[in-house]
């Protein structure tokens, strides 16, 4: 009659310990951005820029993984230093991917497309680059300097929009003009020929 007794107890205990465990101190053991401001579905953050500060609000009711991501390469200081690299007027500002001397940055695993989360490709917003295959974003985002209606999803899949710029449009407006060159290096055009550095990003405290 005592090892069922004892299994009985065991299993209190699990229970009252699992039920112990509040939301927020199991998404604080993660480490995928979801323990960054976990109640906040609005987290803001700057980007420190060589041309001024940009202020972007993220959507992460509408693009949870996506945002997510991005706030996990926040929190790993992985985006200091980093140029925007493509910048194309009339269309998108990118960049998050490679240092001052063109190096590649290192990535975490690709990440499912949210594309089809209802946010569009307007002006002023921020998305994720990514290559031909729909699901192949991991570090690399753009700002719209247009509304891009073509990167919107139809028949094929669009580019996950994941929040807003809420200050600093005069900033990115100021980027997508500045003169571009061929880089040997990238071996692609529309590259800045002053590099465009992000200094840092962080995120801001919630309202």
């Amino acid at each position: 009659m005592l090892k069922p007794f004892i299994t009985a107890l065991i299993f209190s205990a699990l229970v009252f310990t699992s039920a112990a465990i509040s939301p927020n101190a199991l998404a604080a053991k993660k480490d995928d951005g979801s323990q960054i401001q976990p109640d906040n579905y609005y987290p803001r953050v700057k980007i420190e820029t060589s041309m001024g500060d940009i202020v972007v609000e993220l959507d992460r009711r509408r693009a949870p993984l996506t945002v997510n991501n991005f706030l996990r390469y926040v929190d790993k200081r992985s985006y200091e230093n980093t140029i925007f690299h493509r910048i194309v007027p009339g269309f998108v500002v990118q960049g998050g991917g490679y240092t001052t001397d063109f190096e590649g940055k290192s990535n975490y695993p690709e990440i499912f497309n949210e594309s089809g989360n209802g946010l569009t490709n307007d002006l002023h917003t921020i998305a994720m680059a990514r290559q031909d295959d729909p699901h192949t974003a991991n570090r690399q985002f753009f700002f719209n300097v247009n509304d891009n209606e073509t990167l919107n999803p139809g028949r094929d899949w669009g580019y996950a929009v994941f929040g807003m710029i809420v200050e600093g449009e005069d900033i990115v407006d100021a980027m997508s003009e500045v003169e571009t060159e061929y880089s040997l290096v990238l071996n692609t055009n529309n590259v800045p020929i002053e590099p465009i550095i992000i200094k840092k990003i962080i995120v801001l405290p919630p309202f």
